[in-house]
């Protein structure tokens, strides 16, 4: 009787699996497109790029088009303003280059103003202090799951003495930026999250060794993120608290488990914006406006 019953708790058990595993797809409600505003600029004296493109329907499989035509100006708190102009064979991308002195400044308020189709749309950012990086080093380990040798890379830099301050630090691996989800590395103060205790001292461990490229096998074990002659580049850009926020939506938001975990994992939700209209009754936007100051290092490994 005992194993009849666990033979009945297994086939039902495996009939509510199987049924799981049903392919669906599902008819979408069509909503009209928003813009979406991709404005995150720096400090530094390289060219300035603001993108702005509309949503489109999720299954669709392509590149979103630029919104071509709109007049887009950051004006600093001073008065100020730099005139962003579109790029004649890239539609949607809006761009500024400084010339000598002329770049954006620690410590000064910027706004953004986009004016497209008859409407108006606004975005304020701060520009904060970042710390200077003091060097990279790399680290020698095992890895658990495979026993392969496995190398990281670790940036060493110092928070500033005051509470308040976030940072998004961006990696480059042989000059080729790391974009995955699971690679947005963010930070507040030296720490991972806001009101922790770490304020003016040495960025914490998870933060500066979240540096490493995210590469995986076939059994999506990790692979080593540093071979001999690789080549590791980490800036660290000022973020204002809404767009340390923002980040850490867009990273909960995109680095999805997948499968049977997804019933357990935090619900889809559109992530916050900084980006309005004036009107407040007309379309709605989305998207980011940031104004970062940067400092970087690199650095060669060699066996």
């Amino acid at each position: 009787m005992k194993i009849r019953n666990q033979l009945l708790a297994f086939f039902l058990v495996s009939g509510i699996l199987v049924s799981c595993e049903e392919v669906i797809n599902p008819s979408l409600q069509q909503a009209n497109p928003v813009l979406v505003v991709d404005a995150w600029i720096t400090n530094q004296p390289a060219t300035q790029q603001i993108i702005i493109t509309r949503t489109q329907p999720y299954f669709e499989a392509m590149l979103p088009s630029g919104v071509s035509g709109a007049v887009v100006t950051v004006v600093e708190n001073g008065g100020k303003t730099f005139v962003f102009t579109e790029n004649p064979t890239k539609p949607g991308y809006y761009e500024w280059t400084p010339a000598g002195a002329d770049t954006l400044k620690v410590g000064e308020a910027y706004a953004l103003l986009i004016n497209t189709g008859g409407e108006t749309y606004q975005a304020q950012s701060f520009m904060g202090r970042v710390p200077v990086i003091d060097s990279l080093s790399f680290d020698k380990d095992t890895n658990i799951a495979t026993g392969d040798p496995i190398t990281r890379a670790e940036f060493w830099a110092t928070d500033p003495v005051g509470v308040g301050d976030a940072y998004w630090i961006r990696s480059f691996k042989n000059g080729v930026p790391l974009l995955k989800p699971s690679e947005i590395n963010i930070a507040f103060d030296a720490g991972v999250s806001i009101g922790g205790p770490t304020d003016g001292v040495i960025f914490i461990a998870p933060v500066r060794r979240r540096i490493n490229a995210d590469d995986r096998d076939a059994n999506d074990r990790l692979i080593s993120p540093i071979k001999n002659g690789d080549s590791i580049q980490v800036q660290i850009h000022s973020v204002t608290v809404a767009a340390f926020t923002f980040l850490n939506e867009v990273s909960i938001q995109t680095n999805r488990p997948g499968g049977f975990a997804e019933l357990f994992a935090t619900p889809l939700a559109n992530v916050s914006t900084n980006i309005t209209n004036t009107n407040p009754n007309g379309t709605k936007a989305v998207g980011f406006f940031n104004t970062a100051a940067v400092s970087a290092a690199g650095k060669r490994y060699t066996e």
